[in-house]
């Protein structure tokens, strides 16, 4: 943390997970006393979603009380379904692959919460594994030392002004390391395992919060080389460009490659690593620059950048179309390039993350 988080007002949120918990417990030994806040964003039908909210707000209540932390719930479901669940459904629908957990930092952890509660804090402490830095007097995203949990990625989206806020007081930990001070600490969630999938959704799948919203709508899949018909799908959004699993025709293994939307038409490739799979140039639009663009108007500019939430970082030269529009041109070919997808975009050491735009057909 390079702030000098003393003389600020601090707001730390709290999830039940033991990373949020880390976060308090790091603050509170430097003898700050934050006030804690969890926000609500589960859907009110609990039951039918087997929601573990419940769990989670009995967990971040303890760890609040434990350090003599105020907590407050700050209701977000609202704006969560309507912005998160709402630019979810839109993509999906026009066959893109979105990312809710990217839209989530943006619109709900640094946007309705800020609205409703943070503007009254200077600071607003998350669990998430990532670093800020100053430069040359500007505070940039920077990656965390932990490659397999590094979340700069899903940080990739939020406003200047929302990550000026920000802090990340476990950004500079492994995982390990931040399981190890819980268990040291005897805090109540130590052992619980991390969370998995989109923000809330926990034990529920994705296909059926997509099927809630916009049932089945069933077409053919062909063989992209041939035009042969393979099967049936029962709608495009419960498949991803690049997908190999769960696809369920035999004769494979089969890769999602291509989607038609006006007609309906899901193609498939077969074999271990199709050719068609893969891309090494690809567009991107709406370019988002976290602190600000260090490239300027240059017509070419090297890189790194990841499409999904991995440990690789792939080398790249990015070249400048017009206004916040790239070809990205990747030094190796990246297998599963989707249209709706954000490519996070970092320096050529991968440290400081620049922003993210959405992958264009």
């Amino acid at each position: 943390m390079d702030e000098n988080i003393f003389d600020k007002r601090i707001a730390v949120l709290l999830s039940g997970g033991v990373d949020s918990s880390v976060v308090l417990y790091e603050l509170a030994s430097k003898g700050l006393h934050p006030d804690c806040f969890y926000i609500k964003i589960g859907p009110e039908e609990e039951e039918e979603w087997d929601c573990s909210s419940e769990e989670d707000l009995e967990m971040a209540t303890a760890v609040a009380a434990r350090y003599g932390c105020r907590l407050q719930v700050v209701d977000c479901h609202r704006e969560y379904w309507d912005g998160v669940t709402r630019y979810t459904m839109d993509k999906v629908r026009a066959g893109y692959t979105p990312n809710p957990d990217v839209m989530c930092n943006r619109m709900i952890k640094f946007g309705a919460f800020d609205e409703k509660m943070g503007h009254n804090y200077d600071l607003i402490a998350t669990g998430h594994y990532a670093q800020t830095e100053m430069i040359d007097g500007r505070k940039w995203l920077v990656t965390s030392p932990d490659p397999v949990k590094d979340q700069t990625d899903f940080l990739a989206q939020i406003y200047d002004w929302q990550l000026r806020k920000a802090i990340f007081p476990i950004g500079h930990y492994m995982k390990e390391e931040v399981r190890e001070i819980a268990e040291r600490e005897h805090l109540i969630n130590a052992k619980r395992k991390d969370s998995q999938g989109i923000c809330f959704l926990g034990k529920i799948n994705y296909n059926d919060y997509i099927r809630r919203y916009l049932g089945e709508n069933p077409g053919d899949v062909l063989e992209l080389e041939t035009g042969r018909k393979i099967g049936q799908h029962r709608g495009l959004w419960f498949h991803t460009i690049g997908q190999r699993h769960g696809l369920g025709f035999g004769g494979g293994p089969w890769y999602a490659v291509k989607k038609d939307v006006e007609r309906n038409i899901l193609y498939v490739s077969r074999g271990y690593e199709p050719r068609t799979a893969y891309k090494t140039d690809f567009k991107v639009h709406g370019f988002h620059f976290l602190t600000m663009n260090p490239w300027g108007d240059s017509p070419e500019c090297g890189v790194t950048f990841k499409i999904r939430h991995t440990p690789e970082y792939h080398p790249a030269r990015l070249e400048r179309l017009g206004e916040g529009s790239y070809m990205v041109h990747s030094q190796t070919p990246i297998q599963g390039v989707a249209p709706g997808q954000f490519c996070v975009v970092y320096d050529e050491r991968h440290h400081c993350c620049i922003g993210s735009a959405e992958i264009t057909v």
